[in-house]
């Protein structure tokens, strides 16, 4: 078996901060707003805590209203971060070490509920600002963090051979 490089154990720590984190959040979400959809919070100014159970893939997309189409979604998160784990192993580059594991645990942290609660709990909701019509996570945004530096890793220029 091929040994981890520092940048992996990079990932695999950030994937799993990533999951602590965000299912400490949701946790006090329902603490604070209890189980009801649409209790909602305001923090200040365009933001609230706001709970929506999202039956679909990210944003709401694609809602899984069948109990089927939630096992596949659980599963299509995990073989993904399985995958992405078996990349991250042998990451030399900050840039997509960083990537993997905010992709990873975003990914494992949205099963996690998908497999609790039949769907995910999202509570940041911007809506007020009128241009941002989503109330996400903490694990959506690392997904959607990650895979910003998912990209930018893949614009730099290869060495030369």
């Amino acid at each position: 078996m091929k040994s981890v490089s520092k940048l992996g154990w990079l990932a695999y720590g950030l994937a799993a901060t990533v999951i602590v984190l965000d299912q400490i959040a949701k946790a006090a979400i329902l603490n604070l707003l209890g189980t009801q959809a649409g209790s909602s919070v305001p923090v200040g100014g365009p933001f609230s805590l706001t709970l929506v159970w999202n039956q679909g893939v990210s944003f709401g997309l694609f809602r899984a209203e069948h109990d089927l189409v939630r096992w596949l979604l659980v599963a299509f998160s995990l073989i993904v971060a399985v995958l992405l784990t078996g990349w991250a192993r042998r990451t030399e580059r900050l840039a997509m070490g960083l990537g993997l594991g905010l992709v990873i645990g975003g990914a494992i942290g949205n099963a996690i509920d998908r497999i609790r609660f039949g769907a995910v709990v999202d509570f940041l909701d911007f809506q007020r600002l009128g241009f941002f019509p989503w109330v996400f996570n903490v694990a959506d945004a690392a997904i959607t963090v990650g895979v910003v530096f998912l990209l930018l890793d893949s614009t730099r220029k290869e060495a030369a051979a």
